[in-house]
């Protein structure tokens, strides 16, 4: 299977890129800037120059050709303010979800976020327009003929992966390492029959692959 990752230099991005990679697939997707692709390629990672931002959809229907599925992990990350939020969080997946549909790739795996991620904290104004942007993207997949599933992770770390999670239709906001995510991911990615769906993860107590199963067999029954 060969992937398109939107974010390949990102947390999550990076990470999936690895994981995929080390399970015999194919990863491959844009960075902005020369020394990421230096440092992707130290993991044995492939990368190439890009800004999706900038590119066509065009542009990236060429660069995606022949990818059997696209998943988008990137973030502003709170850099460039609201703008960047719209540009990247909020309009990005809905670029990419067109470009998929011109290279004939249906398979899209967008990395999300909670809805009431870290509500009692009363965050400000920049984060409110963040989480606005999140359900944009969403609702903006949603209406696609894209095969998508929606994944919304819990509030990310960098432990190291315990390869459990809590994986399901709703599930209460905690913490997830990204390298659960990542993994989470791609076997959702080796599971064609999960699709059209919004899932929700954390760290939990059910290995991944028997969580995602136990998914399929759910959707088998549907």
């Amino acid at each position: 299977m060969k992937v398109f990752v939107i974010g390949i230099a990102g947390g999550v991005g990076r990470r999936l890129a690895k994981a995929l990679i080390a399970q015999g697939h194919q990863a491959n997707g844009p960075v902005r800037r020369p020394e990421q692709i230096a440092a992707l390629a130290r993991d044995g990672v492939p990368s190439f120059q890009g800004d999706f931002l900038a590119m066509s959809t065009e542009e990236l229907a060429q660069a995606m050709a022949g990818s059997d599925a696209i998943v988008f992990s990137a973030g502003a990350g709170g850099k460039g303010g609201m703008a960047a939020t719209t540009a990247i969080d909020g309009a990005g997946p809905g670029k990419l979800a067109w470009a998929a549909g011109q290279a004939g790739i249906k398979r899209f795996v967008l990395v999300s976020v909670f809805p009431e991620a870290w509500r009692e904290r009363h965050m400000n104004e920049s984060f409110e327009h963040y989480m606005a942007q999140k359900k944009r993207a969403e609702i903006d997949l949603v209406n696609s003929d894209l095969d998508w599933v929606i994944l919304r992770p819990s509030a990310l770390t960098n432990e190291p992966g315990t390869g459990l999670v809590d994986l399901g239709l709703a599930q209460i906001h905690n913490e997830i390492a990204r390298d659960d995510v990542a993994a989470t991911i791609v076997e959702l990615l080796e599971t064609p029959k999960i699709g059209r769906i919004i899932l929700e993860v954390t760290g939990g107590s059910t290995a991944i692959r028997v969580a995602v199963d136990a998914l399929a067999r759910s959707a088998a029954k549907g």
